[in-house]
């Protein structure tokens, strides 16, 4: 899966996918059950995001399961608020990289780039 520099472009990706894995469907006939995002803080600091579209509620998701039902449906529709989903994320969640490629929940603090990640994040 791929991460995206902020959550809408992650969101847009999430949705081309999720119509591409399901040909038979086109966009006003798609219906989604869940929402599921995750966020990235990369070595140096910077943010990306993920996210995913899943026709049934399940943990089967490579994401953190966000909002369901409607509200996802509501979110595949276009009809969201990027700073009202940023504000239902739980930072205790978010993913520190500290090594390529290589994440964990907390940043790494014994490097001089994991600090600075962490100072990064702590700011936010």
């Amino acid at each position: 899966m791929t991460m995206y520099a902020t959550l809408e472009e992650a969101i847009d990706a999430a949705r081309e996918e999720f119509l591409a894995d399901n040909p038979q469907l086109d966009e006003e006939d798609a219906d989604i059950e869940q929402l599921n995002i995750q966020k990235y803080v990369l070595e140096d600091g910077d943010i990306m995001w993920q996210a995913e579209f899943l026709a049934e509620e399940s943990d089967d998701g490579e994401c953190l399961p966000v909002l369901f039902g409607e509200a996802a449906q509501s979110v595949f529709d276009g009809d969201y608020d990027e700073i009202e989903l940023r504000q239902e994320w739980l930072e205790e969640n978010t993913l520190h990289e500290w090594d390529e490629g290589e994440f964990q929940l907390e940043p790494p603090l014994d490097t001089e780039e994991g600090q600075t990640a962490a100072d990064e994040w702590d700011e936010r």
